[in-house]
């Protein structure tokens, strides 16, 4: 019998049976998968697929996420291919539709993150591991809320590239984690991704935190020193991007990283 499955833009999603052979073109939902205990059911992941760290050595590479080998994908015979809006484009997401079923995430906030956690237990047959991450992710974002309430509020600057030096604006998982924590966004008045130019204005006078992710460019200490002067009031920290953008079981780990994050620019600000 045909079952129906919804994904996260409300696609349908039609199934005869549980799906065996998974292609995820999504870094943190191909952690998710393995969290799951679906590694023998991957076919197919991307260059970026990085954890685990044997992955890339045992399963097929189809390219990246913003391109695919079509051929690569069609010669695996998925059942299901695992994409995400804003990691994916829309022409990558036809392209795989007209191989088999693909599912779409679409993910700003911990509930969209909880929501697809609990789509793949569904749609793999994993709930009760679903469930046992869920659980897990609402008992670190309770811990870590009561452990940031009193903490003073910080204004924050996210870089995520360099030539051109990009940050996270609004309408992002990014921004939404900076917001838990009390980071507040100054580009947050920005869409998406935007490029700035490095300028002495007003508003870098009152930032006091800048962080430098280690993803998708890999910031490194003379980032620090070139950018401190246009952020003068600013602690500069490098961070790991992997806490901040993925948004599936890696979730578990990020608030014990956040916690130490936050006492750490305590210390420096001392």
């Amino acid at each position: 019998m045909t079952k129906k499955f919804k994904d996260q833009l409300n696609r349908i999603l039609l199934l005869k049976e549980t799906p065996k052979r998974i292609i995820s073109l999504v870094p943190s939902q191909t952690e998710l998968l393995i969290d799951l205990g679906l590694e023998d059911n991957i076919v197919g992941i991307t260059k970026f697929c990085v954890h685990p760290i044997h992955l890339k050595k045992e399963k097929l590479i189809v390219g990246g996420t913003k391109q695919i080998n079509i051929d690569k994908i069609v010669s695996l015979k998925p059942d299901v291919i695992l994409c995400n809006k804003e990691e994916n484009t829309k022409e990558i997401v036809e392209a795989c539709e007209q191989v088999c079923n693909v599912h779409v995430s679409d993910v700003f906030t911990i509930e969209d993150s909880l929501e697809l956690i609990n789509q793949y237990g569904t749609l793999f047959g994993k709930k009760g591991e679903a469930l046992k991450i869920v659980t897990e992710i609402k008992k670190e974002v309770d811990a870590f809320k009561a452990f940031i309430l009193n903490k003073q509020a910080l204004k924050v600057a996210y870089f995520i590239w360099k030539n051109p030096w990009m940050v996270a604006g609004n309408n992002t998982f990014i921004n939404y984690i900076l917001g838990l924590n009390k980071l507040e966004n100054v580009y947050e008045n920005k869409r998406r991704y935007p490029e700035i130019e490095l300028i002495n204005v007003p508003i870098n006078k009152s930032v006091d935190v800048v962080l430098l992710s280690s993803e998708p460019f890999p910031f490194n200490n003379s980032h620090k020193k070139e950018l401190q002067p246009f952020y003068p009031n600013a602690t500069i920290e490098l961070v790991d991007g992997e806490m901040f953008s993925w948004y599936g079981s890696r979730l578990t780990k990020a608030f014990t990283y956040f916690k130490t994050l936050r006492l750490n620019l305590q210390n420096n600000a001392l």
